[in-house]
């Protein structure tokens, strides 16, 4: 009787284990092929084929001895690619109907989130991130001087816009409501008027003097920078830092072992450094120790 309970035991916990760690590492080299879900989103996946998080994804293909195939997706349907299951909203860990998971792995820039957590196994951060505020050129507001605390940075920068406007995007992660700037005291806040506002036009905006000042996430501020030279500046942080990371399903804990292994690799002999500097080359000026190579 105890010879047939351990038998039984040892069969559950093989089905278990065969469970756990399906469409892992291994599966995967049997399949021969590395699929990379991305949504186009500033230089990490620019949609012409290539992106930080394209190269990337495209030099760990080639370190597994894999061929790499970049899936298309979109913002809503990215949860549903990776691990076949659709999300009820964009912040709600809580997944729906079952599907096939179409793809390996998400990388496109995507910041570690506590409740994408629930879901998802990130990563060691790739790159920083957070929100700034930014404005024209001429403004008379000044960049703060940043100190070793980034709550008093932020405090810093809300005591420049008391008497200020900023334009928003309602309905994103750059709503000025996120980050109490609508508690600061005399703040006007403007919403683009737009049914389908895009990021990227908040810059002009400013620029033809519509508000004084907006609020940016960090890749896309540092974009702007280089495609608006001499019309902005970055006047310092509204949100609390942020780190980005390459998304894994929660059964497949050996393929991002294997993704950490080689990304420690490539930041410390420098492959991975030359990539950021090609796509984000004012990100060192501002995330100097994120970038550090270990000694």
């Amino acid at each position: 009787m105890k010879k047939k309970f351990l038998l039984c035991k040892l069969l559950l916990l093989t089905i278990f284990t065969s469970i756990l760690y399906s469409n892992d590492l291994d599966e995967i080299k049997k399949r021969g092929e590395l699929r990379h879900i991305g949504v186009p989103y500033a230089n990490f996946v620019t949609g012409l084929g290539d992106g930080l998080d394209v190269e990337l994804i495209k030099g760990f293909a080639k370190h597994l001895g894999l061929k790499y195939r970049y899936v298309p997706c979109s913002w809503i349907d990215l949860y549903d690619y990776l691990i076949g299951q659709e999300q009820k909203n964009s912040k709600d860990a809580t997944l729906l109907n079952k599907t096939n998971p179409k793809g390996d792995l998400i990388a496109n820039g995507m910041t570690i989130l506590n409740w994408r957590k629930e879901i998802l196994n990130f990563s060691n951060p790739t790159f920083p991130s957070g929100v700034w505020l930014i404005a024209r050129a001429d403004s008379t507001l000044t960049p703060i001087k940043p100190t070793n605390s980034i709550e008093n940075d932020i405090s810093l920068v809300k005591r420049k816009l008391s008497g200020r406007s900023v334009l928003a995007l309602k309905k994103t992660g750059l709503n000025p409501k996120l980050y109490d700037i609508n508690n600061t005291s005399n703040v006007t806040i403007k919403l683009l008027d737009n049914k389908n506002p895009d990021i990227i036009e908040l810059i002009p905006a400013i620029i033809k003097n519509e508000a004084e000042t907006i609020l940016l996430d960090v890749p896309d501020a540092l974009i702007a920078i280089n495609k608006w030279p001499g019309e902005i500046k970055v006047i310092g942080p509204i949100s609390e830092n942020q780190l980005m990371g390459v998304a894994f399903r929660k059964t497949s804990p050996l393929l991002l072992n294997e993704f950490n292994k080689y990304f420690k690799k490539i930041k410390e002999d420098g492959t991975y450094n030359k990539l950021v500097l090609k796509y984000y080359p004012d990100v060192f000026q501002y995330y100097r120790d994120f970038f550090k190579q270990d000694d």
